[in-house]
């Protein structure tokens, strides 16, 4: 049973606005009773329409080191408001009361109203909108908001990037302000939800700049039970095709999601969806995860470091990625590993040292891992063929390509999954696809199932800061799990109570 959405046949999930904060540490323990609240009120709720709500959980926890006064759950429908002509910030959900402290504290001296400092009142704008459309021209689009080319020259010729309003694209959206007294004070292109070249009227003439408006993250969670693949998993759990994707990449190095995968397998994800304005304009990154496979569980972390630098771990620091990719394309099996394999061409039995993945021509062929080309070109029997040297006395070999990818030629570095050729069907063979082989010290292996060497994990003098960082985000994982599944009981229970 999809512990999900599969009894109800509608996906739900639940949304996180404020776990985000940093949880207190000796708040953890209080926040996992969420999962228990949130099963009472859906099986008690005089509402039995639970899937057809998005659930939302709104924590408000009080400072570190005093108890928490308040715990709030509401589950509602979401609903997006319209953007305002002129961008504001993104809007930050609001915080739930909390009970006040009973201590005294000292009063502040009052101030009277006419010692207050006042700001002065910003000037009342008109804006006007146009819609880039083809054909239309820079020129033309002023005309039509009521302004000439000398105005339009003003604009361009400003300091800053104003002269950036030149370069127009279809779609994009042309804003035009005036003051009272129809003066163009600014002009405003925006070129996505988050990117608008703004330019305004100072008193040395127009000045523009770039404005990148900064979405705000809402944590989301999802889970789903394997019936046929991943990919419908995460379609009815409501997860984007990019999301399901990204996991899969977190969990491939460990995980032959062609073979290994079996019916029963489950997934619980926690990420992130961008809002603008009220408004989700699209996700974000996976925080954490876990994949539970033939009864295997596997959790994966997302953590950056203090270079900057962004991966994914276990909880015990170890790195999900391996030196090498598992498969370097994302295609089936037509041929595997078999050292008695009788030759599909000469049709006697020659050993088989490596994978064959049949896809279509031109199918990008990533590089397994880290390497130098040692060869490059025509190989005999296996066509056009790139070979890379690892290191560790470890090579690996692809052949019957189509073509080599950019930049590979004989010496030349590669990185993990850089692309270094395209599927096709060069040399002997019966049809298009990738023959790949692993070999260490010489000596063919079968790739998809030699333990592959592991990346570095997180090195000692940052394993502090890692283990504080991840910490919250186990405990959300394991919170919203055990709160979905109490959600699915209660979807269970009132689907028997129906029927």
């Amino acid at each position: 049973m999809n512990q999900i959405i599969q009894a109800t046949d509608v996906a739900t999930k639940i949304q996180v606005f404020d776990v985000i904060k940093t949880f207190p540490k000796l708040h953890l323990i209080a926040a996992a009773g969420i999962s228990l609240v949130v099963g009472a009120t859906l099986v008690f709720s005089p509402s039995a329409d639970v899937e057809a709500k998005r659930m939302t959980v709104n924590l408000d926890l009080e400072k570190p080191g005093q108890p928490v006064s308040a715990l709030q759950l509401t589950a509602r429908s979401e609903q997006a408001s319209s953007p305002s002509p002129e961008k504001s910030a993104p809007s930050q959900p609001a915080e739930a009361p909390t009970a006040t402290d009973t201590k005294p504290t000292a009063e502040a001296p009052e101030e009277s109203v006419a010692d207050a400092p006042t700001e002065p009142a910003e000037p009342a704008l008109t804006w006007s909108e146009l819609k880039v459309e083809r054909g239309d021209t820079l020129s033309s689009l002023f005309k039509q908001a009521g302004f000439n080319d000398r105005l339009m020259l003003a604009v361009i010729h400003g300091e800053g990037e104003a002269d950036k309003l030149q370069h127009l694209y279809v779609g994009e959206t042309l804003a035009f302000a005036t003051n009272e007294q129809g003066e163009l004070v600014k002009v405003r292109l925006d070129r996505s939800r988050l990117e608008s070249l703004l330019i305004t009227l100072a008193e040395e003439g127009y000045v523009g700049e770039t404005v990148m408006a900064e979405p705000e993250p809402r944590l989301a969670f999802a889970s789903g039970e394997i019936e046929g693949s991943l990919y419908l998993a995460g379609k009815e759990a409501g997860l984007d095709d990019r999301i399901t994707m990204e996991l899969a990449g977190i969990f491939g190095w460990d995980i032959d999601f062609v073979y290994d995968i079996r019916k029963g397998d489950s997934f619980e994800v926690v990420y992130e969806e961008l809002y603008l304005d009220g408004e989700k304009i699209d996700d974000g990154k996976i925080v954490a995860a876990r994949f539970v496979n033939r009864g295997r569980e596997v959790v994966a972390l997302h953590y950056t470091d203090s270079s900057g630098d962004s991966d994914y771990y276990t909880p015990d620091g170890n790195s999900m990625r391996k030196a090498f990719l598992r498969t370097p394309i994302n295609a089936r099996v037509s041929s595997p590993f078999n050292l008695q394999r009788r030759h599909p061409v000469l049709d006697v039995v020659r050993p088989h040292e490596g994978t064959d993945y049949a896809a279509p021509p031109g199918t990008p062929i990533k590089a397994a891992g880290d390497g130098r080309v040692s060869f490059a070109g025509w190989k005999g029997g296996y066509g056009r063929t790139v070979v890379l040297s690892h290191g560790d006395n470890i090579s690996t070999l692809y052949a019957h390509m189509s073509g080599l990818g950019k930049g590979i030629s004989s010496g030349t570095r590669v990185k993990q999954g850089q692309t270094v050729g395209y599927v096709g069907s060069s040399g002997m063979v019966t049809g298009p696809h990738l023959h790949y082989e692993f070999r260490v010290n010489g000596v063919a292996r079968n790739s998809r199932t030699i333990d592959l060497p592991e990346a570095s994990p997180i090195p000692d003098s940052e394993m502090a800061r890692f283990k504080t960082a991840t910490q919250q985000q186990v405990a959300q994982l394991n919170t919203l799990g055990e709160g979905f599944r109490q959600i699915a009981m209660a979807q269970e229970a009132v689907s028997d109570r129906d029927q």
